[in-house]
């Protein structure tokens, strides 16, 4: 296991979710219903699209040649801040 990659990932992950829309949805959920009932729904949740990512990247790494991967993840990327960009100014 590299520590690095699972730091980056946990950082990455802990910083795009806090604020978002289904932490605020969590949230409104934890008042209303029990919060360690909230916790463990909401963390398998996350557990099981994180598996389906994982899993997708891993399958589709063994079919598609680099440069089309790399241009996957440069679109990605564009995405986010294009995201990022869109609600910035929309407020």
């Amino acid at each position: 296991m590299d520590l690095v990659t699972v730091a980056v990932a946990f950082g990455l992950i802990l910083l795009t979710e806090l604020g978002d829309k289904t932490q605020l949805a969590i949230l409104a959920m934890a008042t209303q219903r029990g919060p360690l009932s909230v916790f463990l729904g909401a963390s398998l949740a996350l557990t099981l699209s994180t598996a389906v990512a994982v899993l997708l990247g891993t399958t589709v790494k063994g079919y598609l040649p680099e440069s089309t991967l790399r241009l996957v993840r440069y679109a990605a990327g564009a995405l986010f801040i294009g995201f990022g960009a869109w609600t910035i100014l929309r407020g």
